[in-house]
């Protein structure tokens, strides 16, 4: 519970949907009249943001009215994407209660509300029934939770047989002392990184069957290195992105986090699993 409280504390902004909306308005959308591409910028907090997103569900065999869950949705982004993408019913749930609350606004307007819905509770014990789920995404998530075990046997008590589960997680490549702050960790205490292999054992303890597994480590760095060309050729970061959620201190956890990377300690890395229909 304590790390559930600092993990909740650590993505809590306070204002948020106050500084979307102001953010919205600075860069001339209305509210009433907003797309999903217009929020893209802040609503998808993993790297690599739509990009990456589009790459993951590119992988899986989602399908019309099917009902998907994601965990740790955050802001719903990646839930809306499916929603709209796929034409399915989608979950989500997440630690953060602001995420939460700010979500199923931004579900509103941009009318998705009647095909996402966003909880506020804990992955490690969700309030849904056993095999209610198609399949389930997972996006920049792993890293908060140290128990992975519990988290995967959650997610595979909830899902159909024969569903897939698609994950994007920062996962660790090499031993060595990181630097912090990062974006999902002020400092090591809640940071709860995890190495390729530890993420198959706990899968396939879980039940799951281990598919596809794709690194993305020249992509996060190149998307990062475009978003700073641009910042630089435009005097500065948009109204809307990553900075309204972050805040101040986006630029060094963003620094620090491009630097774990570089340094070969920490990697994005995709990865495919099933239930088998047995």
């Amino acid at each position: 519970m304590a790390t559930d409280n600092l993990v909740s504390q650590h993505y809590t902004h306070g204002e948020l949907l106050s500084a979307i909306q102001a953010a919205l308005s600075k860069q001339g959308n209305s509210i009433d009249k907003l797309t999903l591409a217009d929020i893209a910028p802040v609503d998808e907090f993993h790297i690599g943001g739509r990009l990456a997103t589009e790459h993951l569900l590119s992988q899986v065999n989602f399908s019309a009215e099917q009902d998907i869950l994601d965990v740790g949705c955050g802001l719903g982004g990646a839930a809306r994407f499916i929603a709209n993408h796929f034409n399915n019913q989608v979950t989500g749930i997440d630690l953060t209660a602001e995420y939460i609350e700010t979500g199923n606004v931004l579900s509103q307007w941009v009318g998705l509300d009647e095909r996402v819905s966003l909880y506020h509770g804990s992955a490690l014990s969700m309030p849904f029934e056993d095999s209610q789920f198609h399949g389930a995404t997972q996006f920049h998530v792993g890293m908060n939770i140290k128990d992975k075990q519990t988290l995967f046997r959650e997610i595979y008590r909830v899902l159909k047989p024969g569903s897939t589960f698609a994950l994007y997680d920062i996962m660790r490549m090499e031993s060595g002392a990181l630097a912090y702050p990062v974006p999902w960790a002020t400092e090591a205490s809640y940071s709860h990184l995890s190495t390729v292999d530890e993420y198959q054992a706990a899968l396939i303890q879980a039940g799951f069957i281990v598919g596809d597994i794709n690194e993305r480590r020249e992509f996060g760095l190149e998307f990062f290195s475009k978003m700073k060309e641009r910042n630089q050729a435009q005097g500065g970061p948009p109204p809307l992105g990553l900075h309204t959620l972050m805040g101040a201190h986006t630029a060094v956890k963003v620094d620090n986090m491009l630097k774990n990377i570089r340094g070969g300690y920490i990697a994005p890395v995709e990865l495919i699993a099933y239930k088998s229909t047995d």
